[in-house]
């Protein structure tokens, strides 16, 4: 068996301005990642547009990956040990990101013991035409009994479908009172196949059901991943991703 996943991540609610979610999932990728990657120890999990249809829009969700909160901290210090709560090498990039992103909205994660880590999910092949992302609210000191009941009742059910299942954490520094989870689905059909057994597979709706004793409150919503996100390209971005004639402080 496996060690429990050790890493910690960081989910981040980007909103976009008008047309420019590809340049900024572009500028995010090629001319952040390999930076984060080289200085902070932190692997990009995943960046995907929403699907407006489906949630707020135009938006962009990150993903990253550290090594556990250790690994958050150190690169925390080098973020905000400045005067101006931004590492000064990072003055061009910020200001670039600035013509795409007006804000948002971010959240520690600490992931199910069994979630796959970014690189297990690569070595896999786990990719989507579509992601589905769930956020789920529950009882205080409800996270971990319903990520195992994930485990034990809806991965294999899913699977039935085509859906693996990437990520499955609890926000940290709350109350243990929400889960995210993130699915890769192969095709646009097999999404349409899942909504379509909530109300007609008997399977479907007792996990249903059973998501209704655990939690409160819960919001599927649909994603599609960046050109160089990882699940997409099987390897993390690089700098050789760039587009001509961007160069770092």
């Amino acid at each position: 068996m496996r060690d429990a996943n050790p890493k910690v991540y960081i989910h981040e609610f980007i909103d976009i301005i008008g047309q420019n979610r590809a340049k900024y999932m572009h500028h995010m990728l090629a001319n952040w990642s390999p930076i984060g990657q080289e200085e902070r120890k932190q692997l990009c999990f995943g960046v995907w547009g929403t699907v407006g249809s489906t949630a707020r829009w135009p938006e962009v969700i990150n993903i990253w990956e550290h090594d556990g909160f250790d690994g958050v901290a150190a690169s925390f210090e080098v973020e905000l040990e400045h005067p101006t709560l931004q590492d000064p090498k990072l003055a061009k990039w910020w200001a670039e990101a600035a013509n795409y992103r007006r804000g948002g909205y971010d959240r520690l994660l600490v992931p199910a013991p069994w979630m796959p880590t970014i690189d297990e999910l690569c070595a896999r092949g786990v990719h989507g035409a579509v992601f589905a992302h769930e956020t789920y609210r529950l009882p205080q000191g409800g996270a971990r009994d319903f990520l195992q009941a994930v485990a034990d009742e809806s991965i294999g059910l899913h699977e039935r479908f085509g859906w693996t299942i990437c990520g499955a954490w609890e926000t940290a520094m709350v109350d243990e009172g929400e889960c995210i989870l993130v699915w890769a689905i192969p095709t646009w059909q097999q999404w349409a196949e899942v909504e379509n057994a909530q109300r007609s597979d008997p399977a479907c709706a007792k996990w249903r059901d059973r998501t209704y004793e655990l939690t409160t409150h819960q919001h599927r919503f649909l994603m599609v991943d960046a050109p160089l996100s990882p699940m997409r390209i099987g390897r993390q971005p690089a700098r050789s991703d760039r587009e001509p004639g961007w160069e770092d402080l």
